[in-house]
């Protein structure tokens, strides 16, 4: 199951038969492994990564440190619950350190991200704290690197 996992993650376009093909099953079993695993939320969706910055699309991606006042018998969970909620959040991630979580936002200008954090972020119940990190140019993310050099197929340098 690793495997077909790592494969999927790896790239989503991959239909079944072509993933039988590499895990030498038959089609019917990934199909249906495939949906076993999405039907236990193993699998929780499929994306696409695209590098905006060559698109005219407008953006500001941000990542925000937040510290918050942990509830009894709740942990953290509530509070990520009353935050994760928002739409803007991408992501949201319980940290080691300093802060308490890591919130990526995405927004359409540094001003429409600093409104979020000060109107709808820092007022949330509990949060003590907060301190915004702008993206300026992204090199890597989800394992792919951006723009980066085209290799020749025919190289066996690498080999």
């Amino acid at each position: 199951m690793e495997k077909l996992l790592d494969l999927m993650e790896n790239n989503a376009t991959l239909t079944s038969k072509e993933i039988a093909l590499m895990l030498s099953k038959e089609e019917g079993d990934i199909k249906e492994m495939i949906r076993k695993l999405e039907d236990e939320g193993v699998i929780l969706g499929y994306k696409t990564i695209i590098d905006w910055d060559k698109t005219e699309r407008e953006y500001v991606n941000a990542l925000i440190e937040v510290k918050v006042m942990p509830q009894r018998d709740d942990g953290f969970d509530k509070i990520a619950e009353k935050i994760q909620n928002y739409p803007e959040i991408k992501g949201l991630y319980l940290m080691s350190g300093g802060f308490d979580f890591t919130v990526l936002i995405e927004g359409k200008t540094m001003k429409e991200v600093a409104y979020f954090v000060a109107k709808k972020l820092a007022p949330v119940e509990y949060v003590t704290a907060t301190a915004t990190h702008f993206v300026l140019k992204t090199y890597k993310d989800k394992g792919v690197i951006y723009n980066a050099p085209k290799k020749d197929p025919r190289d066996i340098s690498c080999i």
